[in-house]
C-alpha cells in the first residue's frame, strides 16, 4: 500500500526552513522529500509569509537589502582571512541559485496550494519566540490558512522557544489553537513534545530529524569522492560563534596533532582553509575528516552519520540570546551520545580521543528509521 491510487499519485507539501541559505536547512529538506517519495507520493515544497519578529528589543526591521549589506560587512568584522571572507560571501549569495534547484525550487514562492497532505517540518519552524526578522512569526508555520486535506508534522522543533516564553509573549492561546487542528504531530525533541502536549492535552510522536532519518550514506547517491593530500579536522559552526581563545586553542590543538582546520559553514579564525562546496559534498568531507569539532545541531548529526570522532560546543541560552543547548543535549541524549558535549574546548582533547561505538548508535537509528518511516507511511497513506 502506498500513495499511488487508481494511478493518481498523492500530492504533499513540505513547509520547512528550505530557502535558508545552510547546509542543515538543505540536507533536512533534501531527506524529508525522499522520505515522502519512497512513500509514493508527489512532493513539492510549500511558503510561509514571514510575519513581525515578536521580540522588537534590537529587532532587525530593515528592509532585506540593508540586511544583506550589513551581512556583507558583518563578515568583515569576523577575524578571518580575507580570501576566506570574500570566498563566504560568495558562498552565501550562490547557494540559492546553485543548489535550491535540487530541491526543485524555483524563485517563484508557493504559498498556500491545494496539496493532500500538508507536512510543516523539520527544523525549527515552530520558534516563534525570537528576534530573527527572517523567520519572524508566522502562524503559516503552525498551519493557518492551508489548503491542504490533511495537515501533520514531521519532527518540528521550538528550538529555544519555550512554554514559558509563548505565555510571557501572550502567544500560547493561538499556537495552542492552532495546534489542535493538526491530524498527526511529530516532534524531534523533548522541549517541544512538552509545549505540545500542555497546549493540545495530546502526547506527539518523536521522531529523529530527516538527515539521521534518511539514511544519507548508504542511500543517495549524490555524495561524491573528494581527495585531499593532508589530514584535517573539521570545524563546522557559524562565523562569529567560536571565540577568540576558542580558535587560538583550536589552532594549537590541531598543529600539535600535524591536522588542516577546514571550516566548513562558517569563516574562523584558526581555519587554514574555508570549504565552498555543495551540501552533498559536505557530507563527503565529514567521510574524510580525522575529527570534528562542532557547535551546531547539524554539524553533531553530521558527524554521527559518517561515524566520526567530534566533540560538540554546547552554547547557553540567556535571556533573549540563541543557545543551543534545548535541542543539542536531547539529541545526543537520544543518540546515547550526552559524553560528547561540553562547555569548554579544552575538554575536546579527552573528548575525541574516546572512541564511539558507532555498530550500537547505528542500531538506535535503524529502530528510529523504522518508527519514522511507519509515522510517515500511516499518516500520508490513509
Amino acid at each position: 500500500m502506498n500513495c499511488i491510487e487508481d494511478g493518481w499519485m498523492r500530492k504533499v507539501g513540505i513547509m520547512s526552513m528550505q530557502r535558508i541559505a545552510n547546509y542543515g536547512s538543505f540536507l533536512q529538506a533534501y531527506a524529508l522529500k525522499q522520505l515522502i517519495e519512497e512513500v509514493g507520493c508527489n512532493v513539492e515544497f510549500v511558503d510561509y509569509h514571514v510575519g513581525a519578529p515578536v521580540i522588537t528589543e534590537n529587532a532587525d526591521s530593515k528592509n532585506k537589502v540593508v540586511r544583506k549589506i550589513e551581512k556583507g560587512l558583518e563578515t568583515f568584522r569576523y577575524r578571518a582571512p580575507l580570501a576566506h571572507k570574500l570566498s563566504f560571501i560568495r558562498y552565501k549569495q550562490s547557494f540559492a541559485q546553485k543548489y535550491m534547484p535540487l530541491l526543485g525550487i524555483t524563485d517563484e514562492m508557493n504559498y498556500n496550494p491545494t496539496v493532500d497532505c500538508l507536512v510543516i517540518g523539520s527544523d525549527e519552524v515552530f520558534n516563534c519566540i525570537q528576534k530573527n526578522s527572517n523567520v519572524g512569526y508566522s502562524p503559516e508555520l503552525f498551519g493557518k490558512n492551508n489548503h491542504a486535506k490533511k495537515l501533520i508534522t514531521y519532527a518540528a522543533s521550538f528550538g529555544n522557544t519555550t512554554l514559558e516564553k509563548l505565555e510571557k509573549y501572550k502567544k500560547a492561546n493561538e499556537v495552542g489553537a492552532l495546534l489542535k487542528k493538526f491530524d498527526a504531530i511529530s516532534v524531534r525533541d523533548a522541549n517541544s513534545g512538552t509545549i505540545v502536549e500542555q497546549l493540545t492535552g495530546k502526547e506527539p510522536v518523536y521522531n529523529l530529524d530527516p538527515v539521521l532519518t534518511y539514511d544519507y550514506m548508504n542511500c543517495c547517491d549524490k555524495i561524491p569522492q573528494v581527495q585531499t593530500n593532508e589530514k584535517y579536522l573539521i570545524l563546522y559552526a557559524y562565523a562569529g560563534r567560536i571565540s577568540n581563545d576558542e580558535a587560538d586553542w583550536i589552532a594549537a590543538y590541531a598543529k600539535k596533532k600535524n591536522l588542516k582546520v577546514y571550516a566548513i559553514g562558517g569563516i574562523q579564525k584558526c581555519a587554514d582553509r574555508f570549504v565552498d562546496c555543495s551540501p552533498f559534498e559536505v557530507l563527503a568531507y565529514f567521510r574524510n575528516a580525522e575529527e570534528v569539532i562542532t557547535d551546531t545541531f547539524h554539524g553533531s548529526i553530521f558527524s554521527v552519520i559518517t561515524h566520526r570522532s567530534f566533540t560538540t560546543l554546547i552554547r547557553k541560552s540567556v535571556g533573549n540570546s540563541y543557545g543551543n543547548e534545548e535541542k543539542l543535549s536531547d539529541l545526543l541524549k537520544r543518540l546515547g551520545l550526552a559524553n560528547r558535549m561540553t562547555t569548554k574546548i579544552e575538554d575536546t582533547e579527552n573528548i575525541n580521543e574516546k572512541a564511539i561505538d558507532y555498530a550500537k548508535v547505528d542500531e538506535q537509528l535503524k529502530a528510529h528509521r523504522e518508527v519514522a518511516k511507519e509515522y510517515l507511511r500511516k499518516n500520508l497513506e490513509e
